[in-house]
């Protein structure tokens, strides 16, 4: 259980708070490709960490980010003109270079004050999707870091955001909780449950998934930790000298590996600020992903939930989050499909929960580790050292494993290349 004092610390992550000066220390994706498909398209207004952005594509392609409100007059640069290579404040004419380079003041005509003066910018890289910003300060500008997904061909992969009205943590520790996943998730995963219900059901569908009550254990690694969730098989692979171990990885700052059935989910928990997140997630596999049946699957084929153009996040307590109670005869949630359950969970508890009010077991070991590991790394970037992991250039080999050993198998001995990043590798 943390403290009233030690949750606030964990929330808040502003300018000048301990989590936020913290995760300040990481890139973080502010948008995805998709939301400027070209050049001199409309701007993306966006936050990140409690401060206000302006993300937008210049006529060459490239992209940049400026503080959002103009560095005259305060305007928002997110009705601004896009054109000849620049952003324009609509207000009075003032035009930004994807560098902050002042291209143009009509209303000040001395080119020497534009000489002089540059508008906030960020340090903005593009790949494979998404787009990722550095606000944090300069001297401690961290490598940028390459994950499994970026290793596949493009059509292997496909990147989405839903933006959602809670706090980062409530997300994070629910996707870094394998036991819900039996239960939440029972119509995907716990197929067994239909037994009881007299519902049809094949046993050769089950999964390990089936066992609600696994076996946990933590440890820390040089990215931030993983755990393991050991569970006994099913009838169609019943064999009780094996057991299943299945591995998440928790990459810090707000990152996981979740392993699915025939993609993996890279996502991230964005913190746009203490009261909502920009979830980001890559879906990435070695064989083409299948966009309708993935986006079916978290139950965003829905337009009431979400729509690509438009990743708000529309489920909520005033819509009964879309709940249909009249199918939960066959359906334990009342939802279909794994984002709306996850999200009506994480919006449930309100946009901050109090988490001095849990009362707390053995299953939830690895959402008890994140909240330590978190405040550990805080401390240790107030100590003035670096972030944890974030001078890990190459993190492709973190995986989320998920097979069968024999009982008694060391489950750490399943992802042994989760503890072999160096310092010579961050160094690079």
């Amino acid at each position: 259980m943390v403290t009233k004092a030690e949750n606030e610390t964990l929330v808040r992550v502003g300018p000048g708070t301990d989590m936020g000066e913290y995760m300040r220390r990481y890139w973080h994706p502010v948008a995805t490709s998709a939301q400027l498909p070209g050049p001199d398209c409309r701007p993306l207004r966006t936050k990140l960490l409690g401060e206000r952005f302006v993300v937008f594509r210049d006529s060459a392609g490239k992209v940049g980010m400026l503080d959002e409100l103009c560095m005259h007059r305060g305007a928002s640069l997110a009705l601004g003109r896009v054109e000849e290579g620049g952003i324009t404040c609509l207000y009075h004419g003032w035009k930004f270079a994807v560098d902050g380079t002042i291209l143009e003041t009509p209303n000040h005509a001395d080119c020497k004050y534009r000489e002089r003066r540059k508008a906030p910018a960020y340090d903005v890289v593009e790949r494979n999707g998404l787009i990722w910003a550095y606000i944090g300060p300069k001297e401690h500008k961290p490598p940028f870091r390459t994950f499994a997904a970026d290793t596949v061909p493009p059509e292997n992969r496909y990147v989405l955001r839903i933006d959602i009205k809670a706090n980062y943590l409530q997300l994070w520790e629910g996707g870094l909780d394998s036991s819900h996943v039996s239960v939440l998730h029972t119509n995907q995963a716990r197929t067994s449950w239909g037994i009881e219900r007299g519902l049809p059901n094949d046993s050769s569908k089950w999964t390990p998934m089936d066992d609600p009550s696994p076996e946990f254990q933590v440890e820390d690694t040089p990215f931030g930790y993983h755990y393991a969730a050991t569970r006994t098989l099913p009838p169609s692979r019943a064999d009780d000298s094996q057991r299943n171990v299945r591995i998440t990885p928790a990459i810090f700052p707000t990152g996981r590996i979740i392993r699915g059935p025939v993609s993996d989910f890279l996502v991230w928990e964005t913190p746009s600020d203490d009261y909502s997140t920009s979830t980001y997630i890559t879906v990435y596999s070695n064989n083409p992903v299948d966009k309708d049946w993935t986006l079916k699957t978290l139950g965003l084929n829905d337009t009431r939930f979400w729509r690509e153009d438009d990743p708000e996040y529309k489920a909520s307590w005033e819509n009964n989050f879309f709940q249909d109670r009249s199918i939960m005869d066959q359906n334990w949630s009342g939802f279909k499909g794994i984002e709306q359950e996850d999200a009506a969970i994480g919006l449930s508890y309100g946009p901050i929960f109090d988490r001095s009010k849990e009362n707390l077991v053995t299953a939830d070991l690895a959402v008890v580790r994140v909240r330590r590991r978190l405040l550990q790394a805080a401390q240790l970037v107030k100590d003035g050292e670096a972030a944890l992991g974030s001078q890990i250039a190459d993190l492709t080999a973190v995986a989320a494993p998920d097979v069968d050993v024999p009982q008694g198998t060391d489950w750490r001995s399943v992802a042994p290349f989760h503890y072999e990043f160096t310092v010579a590798q961050a160094a690079e």
